[in-house]
């Protein structure tokens, strides 16, 4: 499987940090930076990502200062469900019960091993459908 990785700034030691954990882990990341420490604006990274993410049917992990900024841009993009997440519950859930396919996180608010395990969480987990699924297709449908 395929995990898109991206950040600004204010998140790139945490996507960094996410990135090499996937891959010791054994998946494929696509990195679509940044890649240092120059200012950039989150809703680009955030918009490459989310845009890979719904042509690829990928997951993809977005990091910033908080985690709010990127979700705030990636959910702008069509076929994208991003979730801000800060505990295992809240990873878990999006995944089984809103079917997102971006998980989101922030560097200021998260430390690094907590970051890892909600990434492990998050990609452990899988959408359950069933009454959920009415759900989450009337978010797609607000898309419109």
């Amino acid at each position: 499987m395929r995990i898109v990785v991206g950040s600004d700034h204010a998140g790139l030691d945490l996507k960094d940090a996410v990135a090499e954990h996937l891959r010791a882990s054994g998946y494929e990341v696509l990195d679509l930076g940044t890649h240092d420490r120059a200012s950039t604006d989150y809703p680009d990274r955030a918009a490459a990502v989310a845009r890979e993410v719904a042509a690829s049917g990928d997951l993809g992990v977005i990091c910033c200062g908080t985690g709010q900024g990127v979700a705030m841009a990636a959910n702008k993009i069509a076929g994208v469900r991003a979730a801000v997440v800060s505990d295992c519950f809240s990873a878990a859930a999006a995944r089984r019960h809103n079917d997102a396919n971006v998980l989101c996180m922030g560097q200021r608010v998260i430390g690094q091993g907590l970051a890892l395990h909600l990434v492990d969480t998050f990609l452990s987990a899988s959408f359950e459908g069933g009454r959920h699924r009415r759900r989450v297709n009337k978010i797609t449908a607000l898309e419109g």
